[in-house]
């Protein structure tokens, strides 16, 4: 394996990473904006109101993307055992 296939694999997978954790980070991120927002307009400071729906938002946002999740982990795993016989020369 030359330094080169290593460089554009450790590149391949926190690109892969960061695609399959961009999602989840910005819809948490918008939930609990939202709900800072809620709460200074209303001046309720309860500190276990942002838990619950980011929560639930997540739970929902992972239901629906779960088919683009899995397919695009199965397409990258293939991938990588397609490039296996190169990171063993």
């Amino acid at each position: 394996m030359t330094p080169e296939f290593a460089a554009e694999l450790i590149k391949a997978m926190i690109l892969q990473a960061a695609t399959l954790a961009t999602p989840v980070l910005v819809t948490a991120m918008a939930i609990g904006l939202a709900v800072s927002l809620f709460q200074a307009v209303t001046s309720i400071q309860e500190q276990t109101l942002t838990f619950v729906p980011k929560v639930v938002g997540i739970c929902v946002l992972l239901i629906v993307l779960l088919p683009w999740l899995l397919r695009t982990t199965i397409e990258f795993t293939t991938a990588m055992f397609q490039r296996l016989p190169q990171m063993v020369q």
